[in-house]
């Protein structure tokens, strides 16, 4: 089971949608993540619409921002229910609001109660310059996860810059998980950070994906499975085959308690 557990879909243009199916093609199942561009319920709107169309494949995240949101029980039903939405996407940096902000917190209350995992976008490899940095230290998610331990966090891109912090979150949590999203491009960045996650033991916290329309799920599963064969004449450390697999098969929608729409 193949799951790209991060893919974005951002104008719904005809050009866009046709990249976007492609891609799809090349995985078991995805997971579509509202950007946070435009008023959040036209988004949300748009992508409910476009990922109903395939619910075969593609399972929905709701972008909301708690802090300017009034997010209660009949909101969050809407979401779920009417919409078809299973999880939830933050972007704490880009909209500027702390992971464990007061008006956060409650909304995490009312989260849980409804059993959604909640992705958090907040580190990227091209924040934007009003972004507030700060917010995206994966190690502000540790009250949240103390605090709300039956909830499924995820932490997005690696939490990048923040590669260890979202090591060590990964490894200090049992209900957190982490996105290895990579780009293909990035070589070196990307075997630093495998070779990290293998030496900390947490290869079975990371969930694949593409970056969608940014990377390519097919592209980036070759980067994956074939740094190693770039290091065969060197002596550095090399990360077993095995276990890089393991992270491209996981059944991420089973791990964050999402059940498949054919189930």
């Amino acid at each position: 089971m193949i799951v790209d557990c991060h893919t974005h879909i951002r104008l719904f243009e005809g050009a866009e949608i046709s990249e976007h199916l492609a891609a799809a093609e090349t995985v078991d199942a995805c997971i579509v993540l509202a950007a946070h561009e435009g008023p959040r319920d036209e988004v949300n709107r748009k992508v409910a619409e476009y990922v109903g169309q395939h619910r075969e494949k593609m399972t929905g995240f709701a972008v909301v921002d708690p802090t300017q949101d009034r997010l209660t029980d009949k909101v969050l039903a809407s979401l779920t229910e009417k919409q078809g939405f299973r999880g939830l996407v933050l972007y704490c940096s880009i909209n500027g609001f702390h992971p464990a902000h007061s008006h956060a917190m409650r909304f995490y209350d009312a989260v849980r109660e409804v059993g959604l995992p909640v992705f958090f976008h907040n580190g990227s490899h091209n924040l934007g310059a009003n972004a507030v940095l700060e917010y995206a230290q994966p190690y502000l998610l540790d009250e949240v996860a103390r605090a709300y331990p039956g909830m499924k966090i995820v932490i997005g891109n690696m939490g990048v810059p923040f590669v260890e912090q979202t090591l060590a979150m990964v490894s200090k949590h049992e209900n957190v998980f982490a996105d290895l999203t990579v780009r293909p491009s990035k070589i070196w960045q990307t075997y630093n950070i495998v070779v990290a996650a293998y030496e900390q033991g947490v290869m079975d916290k990371l969930l694949f994906g593409s970056g969608s329309p940014l990377g390519n799920a097919g592209e980036c599963m070759e980067t994956l499975l074939g740094f190693n064969m770039l290091l065969a004449d060197t002596k550095l450390p090399t990360v077993p085959r095995g276990s890089i697999r393991n992270v491209i098969e996981r059944d991420s929608l089973d791990l964050l308690g999402i059940r498949h729409a054919a189930g």
